[in-house]
């Protein structure tokens, strides 16, 4: 069921990540409702940080405006395994790509 959950807010391909790649991002309350809601993406922790959240609570409009193609694939192998396995699972499933990413920084 989580797994669903997931998968049904992803976006048809990776491209479609339009999100900021420098800057500080402020999250909209459906994202981040409690705690750190603006972060600095040139600051690695707080990039990571970012993703980590938009990725488990975002919803797809958010995927695609606060998340960006590059840095996801960037941060994929280390991200993977902040977040839940439903998720991971959903991404990787949907994006084979990110498998690879994973792969190619294990090697």
């Amino acid at each position: 069921m989580l797994h669903a959950r997931y998968a049904g807010r992803l976006p048809a391909s990776l491209k479609e990540l339009a999100g900021p790649t420098h800057g500080v991002v402020e999250l909209p309350l459906n994202v981040a409702w409690s705690g750190l809601r603006a972060y600095d993406v040139d600051r690695p922790r707080l990039r990571m940080g970012l993703y980590r959240t938009v990725l488990a609570e975002g919803q797809h409009e958010d995927l695609v405006n606060l998340l960006d193609r590059e840095l996801l694939l960037e941060l994929w192998p280390v991200l993977r395994t902040l977040v839940s396995g439903h998720l991971r699972e959903a991404w990787e499933d949907a994006f084979p790509e990110l498998g690879a990413a994973a792969g190619s920084a294990a090697a």
